[in-house]
């Protein structure tokens, strides 16, 4: 076998996900994460662009940073458990299914964010979202059939996104803001070395990382009282991923030195809708857009050669997310929730790949806010996503193609995710006159 060959096969098995953030999202499709909110995930996320995500909903549109008066911060811990399992079936390499599935890929996860708002005048507030927008880990059995398409993924992301809300009349704001965004990736897969049994192929990997900056923009109406519309934009973020390769054969490592991979994250456009029904009753609607499309074939270069070495054909679709959601206040200290969302994810038969067992999935969802004091406010929320069974291809005459190594493979995902937040009113303001929408939470 040739250096070049070596080469290229090395890539495509331990480089495939250098662009990817690798995992699939267990409330956003492909790699996205929408676990920003422990009030947003008790509605699956309905209204989030129009408050119904409380302070956190700057992450949905910036905008809504003026629905609140005074000083106030609020803290989410969300712990996802992804569970999934890949089944070779007729058509993978003969020599290969022996080793079985994939055993268990999901890997628990928690996912921290956070939103500040402050009131400077009656019309200009700041406020800054914290979260990961991206990530998850996944983490196959060491030897199963399709060992050369992935082994492991952990991909960890942070973006910083302080915003500016302007109030401009008594039923319209305006907000936007810089997203600075932190990406970072570790990923292996076996590499097939001519006269090894494949039960013993060793692992090639690839770590890198990246900053990038994009920003946010938003706008909230009033139309009438009770009803507020809030529309959030987030833009791409150009990511110039840098990182290292790990070979078998150090050889061959050295002689590609470092490597690169150019990632546009995707657009994202937020609608929300809450309409109050009576004083103690809110129905939100819920829209999201990804334009996962962009990311289309991306090349990964060896920067010490200066030449391409390789091509990941993500090839993913747009993906639109749909969710209702309903609130009640049981009692003055006491709100409940629900919702429902149906997920249309970037990923299907013809771009699913090992390291994105990704499916359409419906979410379902309850939770509950109680105020324990004038200034705190504690939240509770729990979600269960049923994922579509989709089927996996990959080897000759397909986009993920390792050494002509077939592998078909049916999919089985869930994820279950448990939020907990708090949110902490550092002053005792007067009501903002006039505001988009009154909310006891």
């Amino acid at each position: 076998m040739t250096g070049g060959t070596i080469r290229a096969l090395g890539l495509a098995g331990a480089v495939a996900a250098a662009s990817v953030a690798g995992a699939t999202g267990a409330q956003a499709g492909a790699f996205g994460l929408r676990e920003q909110s422990a009030q947003g995930l008790g509605v699956a996320f309905a209204g989030a662009a129009s408050g119904g995500a409380g302070v956190s909903s700057i992450f949905w549109n910036p905008a809504t940073v003026t629905m609140r008066p005074g000083f106030a911060s609020e803290q989410s811990l969300s712990f996802i458990n992804l569970s999934g399992e890949i089944t070779p079936t007729v058509g993978t390499a003969p020599g290969l299914l022996p080793f079985g599935s994939s055993g268990e890929v999901g890997q628990g996860a928690v996912v921290p964010s956070g939103a500040t708002s402050y009131q400077l005048t009656d019309r200009l507030w700041i406020g800054i979202q914290t979260g990961a927008p991206y990530g998850l880990v996944t983490k196959p059995r060491q030897d199963w059939a399709g060992s050369v398409y992935a082994r492991s993924s952990r991909i960890f992301s942070l973006a910083f996104n302080p915003v500016v809300g302007f109030k401009v009349n008594d039923w319209l704001s305006v907000a936007a803001g810089p997203s600075i965004e932190y990406f970072r990736l570790t990923l292996r897969a076996a590499v097939p070395v001519p006269g090894t049994f494949p039960g013993l192929y060793p692992s090639g990997f690839v770590k890198g990382e990246s900053w990038g900056v994009g920003f946010t923009a938003g706008v909230l109406v009033t139309p009438a009282a009770g009803t507020t519309i809030g529309v959030g934009y987030r833009s791409s973020v150009h990511h110039d991923i840098e990182g290292s390769i790990g070979f078998p054969d150090p050889r061959q490592a050295l002689a590609l030195g470092q490597v690169r991979a150019n990632l546009n994250t995707p657009e994202k456009v937020s609608v929300g809708l809450t309409q109050a029904i009576n004083p103690v009753t809110r129905i939100n609607l819920g829209f999201e857009w990804d334009n996962w499309s962009r990311l289309g074939n991306v090349g990964i270069v060896s920067r010490t050669l200066g030449v391409p070495v390789n091509n990941l054909p993500l090839n993913f679709k747009d993906s639109f997310f749909y969710s209702i959601g309903a609130e009640y206040d049981w009692s003055p200290n006491l709100t409940l929730r629900a919702g429902f969302g149906y997920d249309n994810v970037p990923i299907d038969v013809t771009n699913r790949s090992a390291r994105l067992p990704d499916s359409d999935r419906y979410v379902v969802s309850i939770g509950g806010s109680y105020r324990w004091s004038e200034k705190v406010l504690l939240t509770a929320s729990y979600a269960h996503a049923f994922f579509d069974r989709g089927l996996l291809l990959a080897g000759p005459g397909r986009d993920y193609n390792i050494g002509n190594i077939p592998l078909a493979a049916s999919t089985d995902v869930s994820a279950d995710v448990v939020s907990v937040g708090f949110r902490y009113q550092w002053d005792a303001p007067a009501a903002v006159a006039p505001a988009p929408l009154v909310r006891k939470y």
